[in-house]
């Protein structure tokens, strides 16, 4: 079995290996390419996503900058999901997006971790988990999601929480590590920010 096909089985394998390396090396230069690109270059911008990404949907947009391993080559997003600037994606293993995601400026959304015994970590060795993020999930500014986690849809993620476990669906979670607050209902249908009230009329 081949470095790059541990890698894609969720074994501890060796990133530095020739063949990874190699395949790596092109997606970065066709990210570098596209962070300079200019914010109205929503063409070039949709272009990019659907050609280096395992698959986007419709209606997605990212502000630059953007950071990302393999240049998103392991990112599936759904339809309309909005990347704020400097979302950093360590896309060595999958990353899944539902629809109607929102990302946070300085989101972190990690696959990959290293094994803890020291002798394996100093060969610079590594595995990957993949990340699942549902429909309709809001992950607040300087959140880091870790590998091998589950955020439900319509889940809301705090701004700078860690998320070192599944976040079940329906609910606000924050903190380090992050936690479940309560879960989002009728009152959030009412109120928009602490005591100001919604005005649906108006919308």
């Amino acid at each position: 079995m081949t470095q790059y096909e541990r890698m894609l089985a969720g074994l501890i394998y060796d990133p530095a290996d020739p063949q990874i390396m190699s395949e790596q090396a092109a997606f970065a230069d066709r990210l570098w390419a596209f962070n300079q690109l200019r914010p109205s270059d929503t063409a070039e911008k949709e272009r990019y996503m659907r050609e280096v990404f395992a698959a986007c949907g419709q209606g997605c947009y990212i502000e630059l900058p953007f950071r990302a391993n393999w240049g998103g080559r392991h990112v599936r997003f759904g339809n309309r999901v909005y990347a704020n600037f400097n979302l950093t994606l360590v896309d060595d293993g999958g990353i899944f997006v539902g629809d109607d995601v929102l990302l946070g400026p300085n989101v972190t959304i990690a696959t990959a971790n290293h094994p803890l015994d020291p002798g394996l970590r100093s060969r610079g060795l590594q595995y990957n988990r993949d990340v699942h993020i549902g429909n309709c999930v809001w992950i607040g500014a300087g959140a880091v999601v870790l590998p091998g986690t589950h955020i439900g849809g319509s889940a809301v993620i705090g701004a700078g929480s860690v998320v070192t476990r599944d976040i079940p669906a329906g609910v606000l979670a924050a903190g380090n590590p992050c936690r479940v607050l309560r879960a989002i209902g009728p009152h959030d249908r009412e109120y928009f920010f602490r005591g100001e009230k919604i005005d649906w009329e108006n919308l």
